[in-house]
């Protein structure tokens, strides 16, 4: 699964407060950190679950994992059938693709790979194949009949733009079920977070990246949450350089077949689920400043963040649809 913008925690310890005890789990998985933190009157941290429902994901969704039901279909398994996992963050990837107009495609994991930055290498050889990858791109062309993945012969689906925010949406669920309130969720900087910071007594806080190309880190700015959902994109720390210092960032346009080359550093996008946010955060960076303007003034259901370079080669941002 792709490694987005990092979101900083703010970590807190580990304490007890008006028999709330706070409990904190983190580890690896899909290539990247998770960190889980909420508040129960007990002391059962069910981390055994939560491996659970993170395995599960990862033996539907990886294309990491030779084994895993995308890495078969997308090696022409026919005999494949589909989990539950699979079918929700396909019918997710549709609807978005038809809201942005095919701007969230989880079928360029061809053009993905083809420009190295996918789970598996091509090389780039002609311009004829890379149309021939093109060809087969286009959400549009899949469905799901029964168990069944229907797609064209030799197209490769990758759900790693959107697989991270579906498993922190999951953790949230169970987390609900569990009758806790009061939790946050972050899994490679995909975020959901729910109630109050029981310690601080306010909502949770993360910090926004900011955007350096150097590697290290430091803090742009501050957000609260509260029961709101929060992914970011960007191009300064995945990206590729060529012969002539031309910088490729690893988010791919699906009409061109090409890496994105823009201005936009990061996107930050809010929005109630977490699946949702982490597939608009990729299909905004492939926009112009005026076309996510346009998106997000017919989109108040979500609200996002975009850290730009202007004109004048400043660091730049936009606020839209209240996102502080």
């Amino acid at each position: 699964m792709k490694n987005l913008v990092s979101l900083l925690f703010l970590f807190l310890l580990v304490s007890s407060c008006d028999n709330n005890r706070l409990t904190s789990i983190s580890g690896l998985v899909y290539g990247t950190t998770y960190n889980i933190q909420f508040y129960s009157p007990t002391n059962q941290n069910f981390s055994k679950e939560i491996d659970s429902i993170l395995a599960e994901i990862d033996n539907s969704m990886s294309t990491y994992k030779p084994n895993s039901i995308i890495s078969r279909i997308n090696n022409n398994d026919d005999d494949v059938l589909i989990d539950q996992h699979f079918k929700n963050v396909f019918h997710s990837s549709k609807k978005i693709f038809d809201s942005t107009k095919g701007r969230f495609d989880p079928s360029i994991g061809l053009l993905v790979n083809y420009w190295g930055f996918g789970a598996e290498k091509y090389s780039v050889n002609s311009r004829k194949e890379l149309s021939n990858y093109l060809a087969k791109v286009g959400l549009d062309k899949f469905d799901i009949v029964d168990d069944k993945f229907i797609r064209p012969y030799d197209s490769y689906i990758d759900f790693n733009a959107i697989a991270k925010g579906y498993a922190v949406d999951q953790i949230g669920s169970f987390l609900n079920e569990q009758k806790i309130d009061n939790y946050l969720v972050e899994i490679g900087g995909e975020i959901i977070a729910s109630g109050t910071n029981i310690n601080k007594e306010k909502p949770w806080v993360i910090a926004i990246d900011m955007p350096r190309f150097d590697g290290d880190r430091s803090i742009y700015s501050t957000l609260e949450l509260n029961n709101v959902s929060l992914a970011s994109s960007g191009t300064y720390r995945k990206f590729k350089i060529d012969s002539l210092g031309n910088r490729y960032a690893h988010i791919i346009d699906p009409f061109s077949g090409y890496p994105t080359k823009t201005n936009i550093l990061s996107v930050t996008v809010k929005s109630i689920k977490c699946i949702d946010a982490d597939a608009y955060a990729t299909a905004l960076h492939t926009m112009s400043i005026d076309e996510i303007k346009e998106f997000l003034s017919n989109n108040d259901q979500i609200s996002s963040l975009i850290i730009f370079e202007n004109d004048n080669n400043e660091l730049d941002e936009l606020v839209l649809n209240n996102f502080y």
